[in-house]
């Protein structure tokens, strides 16, 4: 299956040979709609002229590093903040991983185990960590015992409730749909 959260072509590309850029893409996913954040690692690889790597964001100079991010178009709305958080989570896969980031969840026992491993991720809470398994687990086709029961109600068969459930732009509308009913319901309350 291909990705398309971002729903660029070439931005989706990279997150489908880059197990690194789409943790970045991932990570970016917060206060920015789910395109912008997914576009993010493609935007950054076009600025460096190449595909990026664990290892040499986890050395880039901070400040060259933040300036990077900010140009025009920002790969964030808050670049220096992202930018921290991209390179501790580089350096993380650096050292724990030797920069590979697909050995987060390929080397992972089961589902449970895949999830404890994202969670230690910088910037990965529960919920951005459960719905990247769910992410693994519907499309890409890791789905190691208990990966449905760890990714929580992100994992359910049929949901659209995030990323993980986006497969293309009418699926992105009936996700944001069910998101917006979600936060309507919980302001009624």
């Amino acid at each position: 299956m291909r990705i398309q959260l971002a729903q660029r072509a070439e931005a989706d590309d990279l997150l489908g040979r880059s197990p690194f850029a789409l943790l970045v893409g991932m990570l970016l996913d917060q206060q920015i709609p789910m395109e912008w954040a997914f576009t993010g690692p493609h935007t950054i690889s076009e600025r460096l002229g190449h595909d990026l790597t664990a290892e040499e964001i986890a050395s880039f100079d901070p400040e060259a590093f933040t300036a990077l991010l900010a140009a025009k178009p920002a790969v964030h709305r808050y670049p220096k903040a992202m930018a921290a958080r991209i390179q501790q989570l580089a350096a993380y896969l650096v050292e724990h991983y030797d920069g590979k980031a697909e050995r987060v969840w390929t080397e992972a026992a089961d589902g449970k185990d895949a999830l404890k491993r994202l969670l230690d991720l910088p910037g990965y809470g529960k919920q951005k960590a459960q719905i990247f398994l769910a992410l693994l687990g519907k499309q890409l086709g890791f789905q190691p015992s208990g990966w449905r029961e760890a990714a929580g109600p992100y994992g359910e068969e049929g949901s659209l409730r995030s990323v993980a459930d986006v497969v293309d732009a009418e699926t992105l509308g009936r996700v944001r749909a069910a998101k917006q009913e979600s936060k309507r319901a919980a302001r009624a309350k």
